[in-house]
């Protein structure tokens, strides 16, 4: 016996994210969006399933986790609550998908959820698709597995034309396997082929609203993005993470005022429903816009929040990278190149991050007249983007040696240098520009193409120096460094 339809509205606010798994009543209604998910089970754990794959839409994968586990509880042959569980270790859109230290235990659930077999053609499609995922062979990489996931998503979107769960986790399938180098956004529109049909029938569907706002982060799709952004935070209110990603899309669009409010109430939630990684990816994006509408007192006071909280876990790349850059956002977009000069590397975090820490040592001593120093910082990039490759790393190794070029590019500006300072500079430009940012961060700290605005206006040549600043603004409108550059090299150039 199936339900036709749910809507997820209970009397307790049980909210948790990536993070965190605690439960907290607040006495009021959850509201997670409608989620219609027919399973074979037991009729009394309908609902609940529901439930669960709401949280699991909205990426509140500890919740979503503790949901399926209490299905499996209640209906001990339930084979789709043991898919649930499997799910919430598999993480689409992040880096990495499926991370090492919970794989095994998603393996676990796949191979329990193929024993207990499911009772209906349907459900046992989703169940193979899983096993794609978390099929048993070590000589596997991930990529091979998301990619063959993929394909056995697309299977069980053509068999069941009409089911949009189908189709929904088809289109998230597809946007994990979207390749940072793809400028094209090939899968990224295929999701959105299907999604947006969808959007226009299922309008309170927290899945489909917020693959569309990964679908469309970039530049090129932002605009596509604007009415799921303006919808999400309205569908699941009571996840941080609905009420943050609509600010993926103001970012694009430079909506700075829209990702204030977005990122003041995600990172107020996450704070309240302990999920430190939800609150400080929501805590960054917000110092970013602060900073592009000249509010440096509140982004400070951002970062002075940051300090105040407990010591943080900072191996994990999620928490290592905004608690790493926010302090630097603040020195480096204001130009405070002595306090930049002055940052320390964050203990415990992984390279990637380091990289960002060691990037704004060199730079602030380049911009200081220490030119042998930042060679120094320079260099040691250079270590640490090979250190990157050589474990397979390539986003960031190339993401690391594209600071490792502009530190080198204001070290040779400040020697003298000055062919060679503009050469290494559009180099970097090049290479940052040819892959997509990932939505770990809300943009580059300070992007190449700016720098080399700046750089080219120090040579005393406006109008190139224009010409990096529209092209910087194309892809990230409403910059405040970008737009202050473009009306210096104006005024200069005329």
């Amino acid at each position: 016996m199936f339900r036709r339809s749910w809507f997820v509205c209970v009397a307790v606010l049980i909210v948790a994210t990536a993070q965190g798994r605690e439960m907290h009543d607040h006495g009021i209604p959850e509201k997670l969006g409608k989620v219609t998910f027919p399973i074979s089970c037991d009729p009394k754990v309908q609902q609940p399933f529901d439930r669960a794959v709401a949280l699991l839409h909205s990426f509140a994968y500890g919740a979503a986790t503790q949901a399926f586990q209490e299905i499996a509880a209640t209906d001990p042959k339930c084979a789709m609550a043991h898919w649930g569980v499997a799910m919430t270790y598999f993480h689409p859109v992040w880096a990495p998908a499926l991370p090492p230290d919970t794989f095994a235990a998603g393996q676990k659930e796949m191979l329990e959820a193929a024993r207990l077999g499911a009772a209906t053609p349907r459900e046992q499609q989703f169940i193979r698709a899983l096993g794609e995922l978390y099929k048993v062979d070590p000589g596997l990489e991930p990529a091979q597995r998301t990619l063959a996931y993929e394909t056995a998503m697309g299977e069980v979107a053509r068999a069941n034309a009409k089911d949009v769960e189908a189709q929904v986790f088809y289109a998230v399938a597809l946007l994990s396997n979207a390749a940072p180098s793809d400028k094209t956004h090939a899968k990224q529109k295929q999701a959105i082929a299907i999604l947006e049909p969808l959007f226009r029938i299922n309008p309170d569907h927290p899945g489909i609203a917020h693959y569309l706002i990964h679908a469309c982060d970039s530049a090129e799709l932002a605009q596509q993005g604007l009415p799921a952004a303006r919808k999400y935070a309205g569908i699941a209110p009571s996840a941080p993470h609905a009420l943050h990603m609509p600010s993926h899309i103001f970012t694009r669009l430079g909506l700075w005022d829209d990702s204030i409010q977005s990122n003041l109430a995600s990172a107020k939630s996450a704070r309240e429903h302990g999920d430190t990684m939800g609150r400080l990816h929501a805590m960054d994006y917000l110092v970013y816009a602060y900073l592009q509408t000249g509010r440096a007192k509140e982004a400070t006071g951002v970062v002075d929040e940051l300090h105040a909280m407990p010591p943080l876990d900072m191996k994990d790349f999620g928490v290592a990278y905004a608690a790493t850059a926010m302090p630097i956002r603040v020195a480096v977009e204001q130009e405070h190149w002595a306090d930049a000069s002055a940052i320390t590397d964050p203990q415990g975090a992984p390279p990637s991050v380091v990289a960002i820490a060691v990037w704004a040592r060199g730079l602030g001593l380049a911009r200081t007249g220490h030119p042998a120093e930042a060679r120094k910082e320079a260099m040691r990039l250079g270590q640490i983007a090979k250190r990157l490759s050589d474990t397979g790393d390539t986003y960031w190794s190339v993401q690391t040696s594209v600071l490792a070029d502009e530190v080198m590019a204001w070290s040779a500006q400040a020697s003298g240098e000055a062919a060679s300072a503009e050469t290494l500079l559009t180099a970097a430009a090049d290479k940052e520009d040819a892959l997509e940012k990932r939505p770990v961060t809300p943009g580059p700290i300070l992007p190449a193409r700016e720098q080399l605005g700046d750089l080219l206006l120090a040579q005393n040549r406006p109008d190139p120096a224009l010409a990096a600043f529209k092209a910087t603004l194309t892809g990230s409108p409403g910059r405040a460094g970008a737009l202050a550059g473009e009306a210096r090299a104006s005024k200069a150039g005329n």
